[in-house]
């Protein structure tokens, strides 16, 4: 998170499946059933998940989304007095969801992430797929093009769809989704809260890792980056805030308005928002560089939380303009901030548009403007590689720090460095700390001494010219630490696998680098 800056983990439904039939020149009915015709492709369901051994059921395998289009529909809870307790707020989201998608093998069905959710229809190349029951012994319903429902105990969500026609690899494919269901307060597999969290006021929307499914049909894995259209429609008076730039100005009638926005970057699925709330705008600012800066504060938000949050937030031109002349331009259209005065406990780095609970202080915001080049243009290919984002971004507010007249990253390692920890501190590596070690204090703060260590050990010059060459090749994209070490390997000329082996996965103080 960018910080999943929660104070204890950081620093300091649905199940549908569709198929699609092959074009109606592929042949006869046994093809249409998923069997082999003479001559003809072997159609078969994509994967329920992309395989990342912390999360096996996110993401789905067999096809690429290109374009999510995302029509929402929001009710928050009512008022009521006394105030409904925060446990049990409820407010109401009605969606569509166009998904364009290609197909990457011949599919005979394929998944899309859906949990709480409820679906009304569901087209694919605008031919109608009905809904059904999922078959008690799991057999695919033959000849049908249909969607189905899955939530299980084993925090199995799947929207399954079989269209038919079948779709051949290559194969282009409109998805529109029509769902909705009571929104709730969602929690990951740590407890925490995620996803679409319904507010009194609105909803917090910060979805890392797997928690967009909670309020939109998806393939939920940064592995499979898109560009995203918003067009959120709540009650007037309220605020709607997405990822990118406004789309026009917001339209009011029959008493709701709707905000649209366009974020034409590529972005994983788990960095979308569409926070809702009594949001004020602050003046626009821009980078000297011309990044556009829109922040949005909670109006409720006064007193030394507004105050830190003005101070923080007046320093973001300043911040890109540092950062650039480390990383390399900033990789999006915009910045900015969502400030909510509720709170789920942390902050995220949300693309373009990081959300704060409370109140954004300094380091925080620097730590999360650092992911919109570290976590955010350059993602990690699994969650295992988590301490990529999060020792990175951690250790880029140690060097905004520095810049800006406060602890020196050297004195920043030392009083990490320094105190006396139990052996359980040392034994998580941080190349691997598991799906409840995700957010650990380590990930973040060993991660960042990591690449003071590194830095020391390949020297100033290299180690930013190697930072710079990590964003340029896996812009857009996602790496795993073994690509982060040979980019390193390839920029200094030496081999650093005892460096990484000491200071990733040593279960014991690093020493002797």
């Amino acid at each position: 998170m960018g910080s999943r800056a929660r104070i204890s983990r950081m620093i300091a439904a649905a199940g549908l499946v569709a198929t699609v039939l092959a074009p109606s020149g592929a042949g006869a009915a046994p093809a249409e059933h998923g069997e082999r015709a003479p001559g003809g492709p072997r159609f078969t369901a994509g994967a329920d998940g992309v395989g990342d051994p912390y999360f096996p059921h996110a993401g789905n395998g067999g096809y690429d989304v290109s374009h999510y289009d995302l029509d929402i529909d929001y009710e928050p809870p009512a008022a009521t007095v006394p105030p409904t307790p925060l446990a049990q707020v409820r407010g109401h989201l009605d969606g569509v969801a166009t998904i364009d998608l290609v197909a990457r093998q011949d599919l005979d069905r394929f998944n899309l992430d859906l949990r709480g959710m409820s679906v009304s229809s569901l087209t694919v190349n605008g031919k109608r797929a009905t809904g059904i029951e999922p078959p008690a012994d799991g057999a695919e319903v033959e000849g049908a093009a249909y969607w189905q429902v899955q939530n299980d105990a084993d925090r199995r969500w799947e929207l399954t769809v079989q269209p038919r026609p079948k779709l051949k690899a290559g194969q282009s494919a409109r998805v529109v989704v029509t769902y909705g269901g009571d929104t709730t307060r969602p929690t990951d597999v740590e407890g925490a809260l995620y996803g679409w969290v319904t507010t009194r006021d609105g909803a917090m929307v910060v979805s890392e890792p797997e928690g967009s499914m909670t309020w939109y049909p998806v393939n939920d894995h940064p592995t499979d980056k898109a560009t995203y259209s918003f067009e959120i429609t709540v009650p007037a008076g309220k605020t709607a805030v997405a990822n990118g730039l406004p789309a026009g100005d917001p339209v009011t009638a029959g008493g709701r308005t709707t905000w649209s926005w366009e974020a034409p970057d590529e972005q994983a699925s788990y960095l979308t928002t569409a926070s809702v709330g009594d949001f004020v705008q602050r003046p626009v600012a821009t980078s000297t560089s011309g990044v556009p800066i829109l922040d949005f504060v909670d109006s409720k938000i006064a007193g030394n939380a507004l105050a830190t949050t003005n101070a923080s937030l007046a320093l973001q031109p300043r911040m890109i303009d540092f950062f650039e002349s480390r990383f390399g331009a900033y990789p999006f259209t915009s910045f900015g901030s969502i400030v909510d005065n509720d709170s789920v406990g942390y902050a995220l780095e949300t693309q373009t548009r990081p959300v704060y609970s409370g109140s954004a202080g300094q380091g925080t915001v620097a730590h999360e403007l650092a992911h919109q080049w570290l976590g955010n243009a350059v993602s990690p290919h699994a969650w295992r590689h988590i301490w990529l984002n999060e020792g990175w971004a951690t250790y880029a507010a140690w060097l905004w720090a520095e810049e800006n007249g406060g602890t020196t990253a050297q004195r920043a390692f030392d009083n990490w460095y320094a105190p006396a920890r139990t052996p359980a501190y040392w034994a998580l590596p941080i190349d691997d700390p598991g799906p409840l070690g995700l957010f650990a204090s380590q990930v973040y703060n060993r991660g960042a001494a990591t690449l003071h260590a590194l830095r020391a050990k390949v020297g100033d010059e290299v180690f930013f010219a190697a930072t710079r060459e990590w964003l340029r090749r896996y812009d857009d994209s996602t790496g795993t630490t073994d690509d982060f070490i040979a980019v390193f390997e390839e920029a200094s000329g030496q081999d650093l696998t005892a460096f990484f082996d000491i200071w990733l996965s040593a279960p014991e103080k690093p020493t002797g680098w």
